[in-house]
């Protein structure tokens, strides 16, 4: 019986040592493939780093076909993707992973790190397609990127005022951006509940950001940019939860952000209005948000301004679906472009028992939980 169990034990370290000599020489393999054609070295010091390149290379060897296949061999349509300065390479990787261009983040980023491309790649923007392979995507984002031109986007801003920022720009006519705006989009799944009556207009969800825009780009692709940036900056995971709590579709929860953003000047104060407008809702109260009425009334050629000051007068006087002193519930859609603050801030309001607020005069809002109090406030900060 000994013996059989010392046969064993030999057996066994000789399997052992058979499979680490197979790890090593199978790694050095794949980097003398992949050395073929260059100048062959004199002396080769075996290193640490070398040793972890071998074993990242057999690694790859061993994922092959995952490595050498594209994410959807017959999809061959251009994505735009954009790389900011500063984004490190997992970022990247992850971002790739949401967008379909790669099936796992991770192995880019070991093909990344293989190939010591990882300091190359380069903030820009460019343009991919699915049907490229790893290896494909990561020579691209050294060298393929395309001349762009730098557009901030202010949050709350209405899709008009960012028209005319393109257009200033130079990046495409003001005309041409609203007709792709209008054109409407279903096939994302933050605008799959949007109601008929709303229309087809994608305002509301042209995330406010710092955008890298390639020259001479068409306007369809300039919406879809912001488009995949909105799906990227508010995660389904986030919206689906907090828009089911609250009993509300995304739709709903962007059209009232968007009110929140316009109301909204000290950004601590976002949820506790949400929260205020949430309550009016439940009461079967009307929201009474001046910015509705504003946004309806639309551009200004006097003033040269698109939001101008409510008259009080105007709360009855300006007809339109989108003037809630007239209208219950919330307006058709949204009247501007809310941020990822305001958002969540409908999504994760403050609780409390507040039906009005006011503003003070400092961009700040003092709130008030009975029509009384709210007639006090405004008597102690009307005439500021």
């Amino acid at each position: 019986m000994r013996t059989v169990r010392l046969l064993l034990r030999f057996i066994i370290t000789v399997l052992a040592l058979s499979a680490v000599t197979f790890l090593i020489t199978g790694g050095f393999w794949y980097m003398w493939q992949n050395a073929r054609g260059k100048t062959p070295q004199i002396r080769y010091t075996i290193t640490s780093a070398k040793l972890e390149r071998a074993a990242l290379g057999l690694y790859l060897r061993y994922r092959g076909s995952d490595v050498t296949e594209p994410a959807n061999p017959n999809d061959n349509r251009e994505v735009i993707f954009t790389i900011e300065p500063g984004d490190p390479v997992i970022t990247i990787a992850y971002r790739l992973q949401n967008m379909g261009l790669v099936k796992d983040a991770e192995l880019f980023r070991r093909v990344v790190q293989y190939w010591g491309t990882d300091a190359t790649i380069q903030a820009g923007v460019y343009i991919l397609r699915p049907n490229m392979t790893m290896e494909e995507i990561m020579r691209e984002l050294q060298h393929g990127r395309l001349p762009s031109v730098t557009v901030t986007i202010p949050e709350g801003w209405r899709a008009e005022e960012i028209a005319a920022l393109l257009e200033e720009k130079g990046v495409t006519t003001a005309e041409a951006f609203m007709e792709a705006v209008h054109g409407g989009r279903t096939d994302l799944p933050f605008l799959q509940d949007r109601p008929p009556e709303s229309g087809t207009s994608v305002e509301g969800f042209l995330f406010p950001d710092t955008y890298q825009f390639p020259e001479n780009t068409a306007p369809e692709r300039i919406v879809e940019i912001m488009l995949q940036n909105w799906g990227l900056r508010v995660p389904e995971s986030v919206w689906r939860k907090g828009a089911q709590e609250r009993g509300m579709t995304i739709y709903e929860v962007v059209t009232l952000a968007s009110i929140v953003e316009r109301e909204a000047v000290v950004s601590a104060e976002r949820p506790i209005i949400a929260g205020v407008y949430l309550n009016r809702l439940k009461q079967g109260m009307y929201l009474q948000a001046d910015p509705t009425v504003q946004y309806a009334k639309g551009y200004d050629p006097k003033t040269g301004k698109w939001w101008n000051t409510m008259l009080q007068e105007e709360a009855n006087t300006v007809i339109s679906p989108y003037n809630t002193f007239l209208h219950g519930g919330l307006p058709p859609g949204p009247i501007c472009n809310p941020g990822l603050g305001a958002i969540m801030a409908v999504l994760q309001p403050a609780e409390h028992d507040y039906l009005f607020f006011y503003a003070k005069g400092d961009g700040s809002h003092v709130f008030a939980k009975t029509y009384e109090e709210h007639l006090e406030n405004q008597r102690l900060y009307g005439g500021r």
